[in-house]
């Protein structure tokens, strides 16, 4: 299917691995051009050279951490004008309710809340000046259903679907589709993080972690960055207009909740 963006401009941010990259790869191979951010310097090069080479976008990488001001400002000022945003950090850690201060739920605001809607704000009003835009925000699952050892993540991602959720309803007359992209467990460096951690409480294997996990599961499997980085590239497409403030979870049916 030709998604109708060819030759639009994205900024893509912690793109440089995991669901990140899946998403820069699909739009990539939709023929858009990327602003691709990560911390990591190197990285972020090797990952904009092989999706260069494999698609023949122009891939401009911005080394800068996306949850604080100056980051931010980095990957803008070398974005410039952009049709389509996704926005994305890592996940703050696992604990219990009784692990954490102030300054940690500070933290993961910034980082799951304060900083995409920062993006937005930055991104939103050239968008609705031309008539076009798409932004996909990567959440989580829990937004859906809370995860206990997750309390940081839920109260921070839960924090940014309400923004959206009346940001969305008021660009849409604009031609700008705001959505959110719900992942359950997927092969990337945040499940082996979170397998590895199950491992040693449990006294077990990583591999026995992995596969108990996967049992939770109803397809049986971990999902991949290339089915997930599918589903990004579609909601940025001239396709996915009549979808707006969505959270679409792509969790191979995990959560069981209907509303």
């Amino acid at each position: 299917m030709d998604l109708g963006i060819r030759g639009k401009r994205a900024i893509v941010c912690a793109g440089s691995k995991g669901l990140g990259r899946g998403c820069a790869m699909a739009l990539a191979e939709a023929g858009v051009d990327l602003i691709l951010n990560a911390r990591g310097a190197d990285a972020l090069a090797a990952a904009a050279n092989d999706i260069a080479a494999a698609t023949g976008v122009s891939v401009t990488p911005v080394a800068a951490d996306i949850t604080t001001a100056e980051g931010r400002a980095a990957v803008l000022d070398a974005a410039g004008e952009v049709d389509i945003l996704v926005n994305n950090a890592g996940g703050p850690p696992p604990g219990m309710w009784s692990d954490w201060s102030r300054e940690d739920f500070i933290a993961a605001l910034d980082a799951n809340m304060l900083a995409p809607i920062a993006m937005m704000q930055a991104v939103l009003p050239g968008m609705i000046d031309r008539g076009w835009g798409r932004v996909v925000n990567i959440t989580s699952q829990s937004v859906r259903a809370p995860i206990a050892t997750l309390g940081l993540s839920n109260s921070a991602r839960m924090g940014l679907t309400g923004f959206v959720a009346g940001t969305a309803r008021q660009v849409a007359p604009n031609g700008v589709n705001i959505n959110n992209l719900l992942p359950g467990i997927h092969a990337t460096d945040r499940a082996e993080s979170l397998d590895a951690r199950m491992a040693q409480s449990e006294g077990i294997s990583v591999e026995e972690a992995r596969a108990r996990r996967s049992a939770t599961i109803p397809a049986r499997r971990y999902g991949s960055s290339e089915e997930f980085g599918a589903m990004c590239a579609f909601l940025c497409s001239t396709h996915a207009g009549f979808i707006v403030g969505q959270n679409i979870l792509l969790d191979g049916g995990a959560c069981n909740i209907s509303v």
